[in-house]
């Protein structure tokens, strides 16, 4: 019965999960818009703590940051069931995906009816940096970090260790101020060391009954290699879907293809490079998580299993890849909660704050250059630019809400496709 009172969140975490574009810095627009600005579910110095916390974590920050909200609404309970609703849109679309796939004629037609969703999303993230710039950045220091953060997030944008460096170094730096200190004692929620724990059974588990499955050559070893890949990349990589990505293609297309393997005869998870260029496409086109590309992959190699196997690695790619997120954020952020008081990491959160305002300026400089550069979106340039600076004015009119920008644009895409 406790839940009933969160049932107008729960919605809003739906249409959330419906309408969010763009990666873990669009997801970080949309979510500034509808639980802070609209719900007030948590204020935008909270959100700003919340995100910059995640980045310091292994797997998908966007999902961690959303799972906090709930987290802060309702305990840990909330949490989990903000999660589920998140992931579950995107990952049932790109499961279904690796059913549909041979049925699509053009592949790049389904992509193209999603032509302005890109630029929606740049233009998301560009105005979260710019209402962070507002209270993030207010001294030297702070616009020192902004400055830095932006031109290493636009250098090195695919690289792994760029976002928690950021966030470590950002917040070294502004501990040199003696002017901010915690405030008085705050009640902390308790800290639970099982997830801890469950994180670290789970990831040996995974890897012991995967190596032993192999070994052995149990019958349905492959869905027991299926999760072991796909945790252990779920709990080691940083920096969002555009580092697991890579991940993945590696384990699943350049792998199975190695001289070893293929003198070894050994009966892999694969799958081939052209399906996977697919899916990484349009999962970038499409709400949600982009870790939701494991769904997709898991259906994608157990498809020659036949079709209950395939759809058991749809769930198991997708439980895979987002549980060490679960585990590492509900552990780490009743501990971070409590070691803030010191005066050393509070200090450090007015660095941290900053440094997420410079990845985000970064970030929008990256799309935007990574984006207009592509000869596909060529077509409809100056529509292109349009969408990108209308979704940063339609956003600053409060009234108007995400969803509903998101529909006029995927409208956009469908009468000019």
């Amino acid at each position: 019965m406790a839940l009933l009172r969160h049932i107008p969140f729960l919605r809003a975490v739906i249409w959330h999960s419906l309408t969010a574009f763009g990666g873990p810095q669009g997801h970080l627009g949309m979510m500034m818009k509808t639980f802070v600005h609209r719900r007030r579910d948590v204020t935008e110095a909270e959100l700003l703590e919340y995100n910059g916390f995640c980045q310091l974590l292994p797997g998908a920050s966007s999902t961690q940051t959303l799972a906090l909200i709930g987290y802060k609404r309702g305990g840990y309970r909330l949490a989990v069931l903000t999660l589920l609703i998140w992931i579950t849109p995107a990952c049932a679309l790109m499961g279904g995906l690796s059913f549909l796939l041979n049925y699509f004629e053009d592949k790049n037609q389904v992509i193209g009816a999603f032509k302005f969703i890109r630029p929606m999303a740049i233009g998301f993230i560009a105005y979260s940096a710019l209402k962070i710039l507002k209270i993030a950045v207010h001294n030297t220091i702070t616009r020192v970090i902004l400055v830095v953060g932006a031109a290493a997030t636009f250098l090195f944008f695919k690289t792994p260790w760029i976002f928690p460096a950021l966030i470590v170094v950002s917040g070294i730096a502004t501990n040199f101020s003696d002017k901010r200190i915690p405030e008085k004692e705050k009640p902390v929620k308790k800290i639970k060391w099982v997830n801890l724990f469950l994180f670290i059974a789970c990831f040996a588990l995974a890897g012991y009954l995967s190596e032993t499955a192999t070994r052995n050559n149990w019958e349905n070893r492959k869905a027991f290699n299926l999760f072991e890949h796909n945790y252990r990349n779920g709990s080691l990589v940083f920096g969002g879907g555009d580092v697991l990505m890579p991940l993945l293609y590696e384990q699943y297309v350049t792998r199975p293809a190695s001289k070893r393997i293929i003198d070894n005869k050994r009966d892999v998870l694969k799958m081939n490079q052209a399906d996977f260029l697919t899916g990484s496409g349009i999962v970038r086109a499409i709400p949600g998580p982009v870790f939701s590309i494991a769904a997709f992959s898991g259906g994608m190699t157990m498809r020659s299993e036949g079709a209950s196997a395939q759809m058991l690695g749809i769930i198991i790619g997708a439980i895979g890849i987002f549980l060490p997120s679960a585990f590492l954020v509900l552990f780490f952020f009743p501990v971070w909660s409590y070691v803030k008081r010191y005066v050393v990491i509070f200090r450090s959160l007015e660095g941290i704050n900053a440094a997420v305002a410079g990845i985000l300026f970064g970030a929008t400089a990256y799309l935007m250059k990574d984006h207009f550069s592509d000869p596909a979106a060529a077509s409809y340039l100056w529509i292109q630019w349009l969408v990108v600076v209308g979704t940063v004015l339609l956003l600053r009119i409060n009234k108007i809400p995400a969803p509903l920008i998101v529909a006029s644009i995927f409208l956009l895409g469908l009468l000019l496709h």
